[in-house]
């Protein structure tokens, strides 16, 4: 079996694995689950990221060239290591309208926007559980409901930061800095594409002022070639008058002037 079978073997079952994870871990810090209770969630936690991690280790073990799979499938890595982020390729059914013929680029942004909102939707959802589930129980917290806790994430993924609650823990303070870290890359990546699409807009009926890309230049310098070889061909084999004959063209009528002399034979 290649990696490729694994994957699409797989991919369903983990993708049911990773709302099992989402469900658990919200279910054991919104609800502060204590006693058998906890005891059960955390166990499908660790199950759930146990099968990710391996599902990763197979991946990597089936791949013919491990090194240059390891640096082409970061986000797999970024998958096992935070399961609920497989969730977020749910969302590919939204980048496939039914009726629409988008270009390469307008497929290409409608997946950044689609991914990554979803994506910092999760993160938002992710970072507030897991601020909760630090700082709850600490001494002079003041993140000590869910509600507080999105407030939090969200001031903090916009890099506002009213001030008004802040983790005192170290566990909260680096949800912190990943939550900050995330949205600004986030933000970085919804901003270019938004870019991109306004100078699509605005370049789409001025044709004149809209460079050329490589592609087009590769193309049309094939058929540069193509028309030049082709001349080439033709002029090579085309016939050419006999030696010594004169070219064929419509014969003129000799005409002689009114007062040139007559020839012998005319009176």
């Amino acid at each position: 079996m290649d990696e490729q079978t694994w994957h699409r073997r797989t991919e369903v079952p983990l993708m049911i694995a990773g709302f099992a994870y989402l469900v658990a871990f919200s279910w054991r810090v919104i609800a502060d689950l204590q006693g058998p209770g906890r005891v059960v969630a955390d166990l499908i936690i660790l199950v759930t990221w146990a099968l990710f991690i391996a599902d990763y280790l197979v991946r990597l073990s089936l791949a013919q060239h491990r090194w240059i799979w390891f640096r082409t499938h970061l986000f797999a890595l970024a998958f096992a290591l935070i399961p609920v982020l497989r969730l977020v390729r749910l969302l590919q059914v939204l980048t496939k309208l039914p009726g629409m013929r988008p270009t390469r680029g307008a497929l290409l942004r409608t997946q950044i926007i689609v991914y990554g909102a979803g994506a910092s939707v999760l993160l938002v959802f992710i970072a507030s559980l897991a601020v909760l589930d630090a700082e709850r129980h600490a001494p002079d917290a003041s993140i000590t409901t869910f509600g507080i806790a999105m407030w939090w994430s969200c001031v903090t993924v916009t890099t506002t930061g009213y001030g008004d609650y802040t983790p005192v823990t170290a566990a909260g303070r680096w949800v912190g800095v990943g939550l900050m870290l995330g949205g600004v890359a986030l933000a970085g990546v919804i901003t270019a594409t938004l870019a991109s699409w306004v100078v699509e807009r605005g370049t789409r009926n001025n044709d004149a002022e809209e460079p050329a890309t490589r592609a087009q230049v590769r193309e049309l310098m094939a058929k540069i070639d193509e028309l030049t070889a082709a001349r080439a061909a033709g002029g090579d084999g085309a016939p050419g008058p006999a030696d010594g004959a004169t070219p064929a063209g419509p014969q003129q009528p000799s005409v002689q002037p009114d007062d040139a002399p007559p020839t012998d034979g005319q009176a």
